[in-house]
């Protein structure tokens, strides 16, 4: 009998994933069995919980393996904070990055898609809910201390509640996303998304100029089928 390394695990592993990923899209969650996964990804159920403890479980680690768009720019935006001297600038820079992954990059716009528009909170899919809201509720929390810190610097009383508007930038945000991966030919989710983050912010009373000046141009990707 050979046996079996920590690499062959891994691999394994990963096979798992990659099919869950795509079947999940393809098919919706509550449609894909474990079997289906397992068949797909050439092993069987038994490897699946060597692996992960039920449907939810593995669900998870699929979603760990692509930090969401908002949740990675703004995890990042986040530790910038004190080296950062325009926290408006940081702040709009992350959203629009996270538009652009979303555009640009295939695998995390393919997770996206299924965490969007392909799961039911059902009530085997529980901890998947529960990441879900600990995912919003970190944002939120991230995006609200760069608004204060934005407001700090610019001298700005903001014309609603800070978490109100918090809530109405990330709403803005996702909203677009998930728009746009109802139907990626309707519109330019960078463009649109860019003057709709600007516009917003602007509303709120904000200036843009330091924020635009520091904008770098995005690079030149072929935009996804």
């Amino acid at each position: 009998m050979v046996r079996r390394t920590k690499a062959d695990a891994q691999a394994t592993r990963s096979s798992l994933l990659d099919a869950a990923e795509h079947l999940f899209q393809a098919q919706g969650v509550s449609r894909t069995s474990l079997n289906d996964i397992a068949t797909a990804a050439g092993t069987t159920r038994g490897a699946i919980y060597w692996h992960f403890k039920d449907k939810a479980d593995l669900f998870n680690a699929m979603m760990e393996r692509v930090s969401l768009p908002i949740e990675e720019t703004l995890a990042c935006s986040a530790r910038s904070h004190q080296a950062q001297p325009n926290s408006l600038g940081a702040l709009r820079n992350s959203l629009v990055n996270a538009l652009e992954k979303t555009a640009h990059d295939e695998q995390t716009r393919r997770v996206f898609e299924v965490a969007t528009h392909k799961v039911e909170y059902v009530a085997e899919m529980q901890a998947v809910r529960n990441r879900h809201l600990l995912v919003r509720n970190t944002c939120m929390a991230m995006t609200q201390q760069a608004l204060e810190q934005a407001c700090l610097q610019a001298r700005l009383v903001l014309p609603v509640p800070l978490h109100s508007a918090a809530l109405g930038l990330h709403v803005l945000v996702d909203g677009l996303i998930q728009n746009w991966l109802l139907d990626p030919q309707a519109f330019d989710l960078v463009a649109c998304g860019q003057q709709a983050i600007d516009t917003y912010l602007r509303g709120l009373g904000f200036s843009l100029d330091g924020a635009q000046a520091q904008r770098l141009p995005a690079p030149a990707l072929a935009t996804p089928a």
